[in-house]
């Protein structure tokens, strides 16, 4: 169910779904993988003429522990986790990258927003304290990409609030 249907009579204050930002489409792990692969079985067959046969193993190693590198990658990439407030609810759904699910619905009107900033980095926590009990969302930002979230759900915990 989702949470328009939940909540029809009200109208919706703030709606995102927040994902893990990964740059490396599957295409480009196929080439990154492959030009690694052939660099790799090149070069380990050269030292396999000369003679040195161990050396051959470990470039094959080091692209298996770049391969297992990547699929960890991408499979932390799952994550997300799923924020929709109306006036007299805010739901927060976070669901890690091994499919465990944690939900949170409060009351916007008791929830203040804490936020920790580094003078270098920016944003480098976002939280959601509710009754003393802080729940922090969008670990997986980038600092610009908290702020983005931050803004827009301060405004919309300030709309509820009036």
């Amino acid at each position: 169910m989702t949470d328009a249907t939940r909540f029809p009579d009200e109208p919706t204050l703030f709606e995102a779904r927040l994902k893990p930002h990964r740059s490396l489409s599957r295409t480009g792990f196929i080439a990154v993988m492959a030009v690694l692969g052939g660099v790799s079985l090149t070069v380990g067959s050269i030292f396999l003429m000369m003679g040195a046969w161990p050396i051959f193993g470990f470039f094959g190693l080091d692209v298996l522990l770049v391969y297992l590198a990547f699929r960890a990658n991408f499979r932390s990439a799952r994550a997300f986790e799923d924020i929709h407030m109306t006036p007299s609810v805010l739901h927060v759904r976070q669901v890690s990258h091994h499919g465990h699910e944690r939900e949170n619905v409060s009351n916007p009107r008791w929830v203040r927003m804490e936020t920790t900033r580094d003078e270098d980095y920016g944003m480098t926590r976002l939280a959601l304290v509710s009754q003393g009990v802080p729940l922090v969302i969008g670990a997986f930002l980038a600092p610009r990409q908290r702020e983005e979230v931050a803004h827009g759900l301060g405004a919309a915990l300030a709309t509820a609030k009036r």
